[in-house]
């Protein structure tokens, strides 16, 4: 007698699902009509708003310096030099000068849009491709792509743990990611209405998401788990 073995194909498990909670936000801010990326320094948000770059105090919302720069899309802070991607480029912007020391290429095609530094590495969310790419933040070159079945926007890290914004149908979600496979580990829901474009964790207990058309930067509470 003999027996054939069936593979029985198992169920991804299915992610967890929360509500994201809005701890705070800030803005509107005079002269700036859309926010794009955001990144956070240690000290104050930076947020990227087509022509400028602001500084946001988190503390009392108040922009305390703003450099004139190229900045449609995302934004990165190394802990040195802010990041900032203008168009087929990323321009390495000194802070306490505004000038931009270096550029490199950005990655072609797929509508670049979030930005995070990281393990010595930037990390480029493609909001049309519906992924994103580690690349060598001196040369450019693309290290390597994660998929993800959603348009992304904004990209962070916190710790170990891979995080990007969506916004798609009038819908966004901050979701948590596995850094090899994309597979969703984590959903946090906006309310109906509110986008994300812009994404960054504080090191601590916050998300800080760039709001697009909005005009507006919101702090979003880090799940407890």
């Amino acid at each position: 007698m003999t027996s054939k073995l069936q593979r029985v194909e198992r169920p991804l498990p299915q992610a967890a699902v929360m509500a994201a909670d809005i701890a705070g936000e800030y803005g509107p801010f005079a002269d700036n009509e859309r926010i794009h990326g955001v990144t956070f320094d240690g000290r104050q948000v930076w947020a990227a708003t087509g022509d400028t770059l602001i500084a946001i105090d988190p503390a009392s919302g108040e922009v305390r310096r703003t450099i004139d720069a190229p900045s449609d899309a995302g934004t990165a802070f190394d802990g040195t030099h802010l990041y900032q991607i203008a168009e087929s480029r990323i321009d390495r912007i000194d802070p306490s000068s505004g000038k931009v020391v270096s550029s490199i290429p950005a990655p072609q095609s797929g509508s670049n849009s979030g930005l995070t530094w990281a393990e010595g590495s930037l990390w480029v969310g493609q909001y049309r491709d519906r992924r994103i790419l580690q690349i060598d933040p001196a040369t450019g070159q693309v290290l390597r792509s994660i998929a993800s079945d959603r348009f992304v926007t904004g990209v962070t890290w916190v710790n170990d743990e891979l995080w990007h914004g969506t916004w798609e149908n009038d819908e966004s979600e901050l979701r948590q990611v596995d850094p090899v496979s994309g597979e969703v580990l984590m959903r946090l829901e906006m309310p109906q209405g509110i986008g994300v474009s812009g994404l960054e964790h504080n090191g601590a207990d916050l998300f800080f998401c760039g709001g697009g058309g909005s005009g507006k930067v919101r702090a979003v509470r880090y799940p407890q788990r």
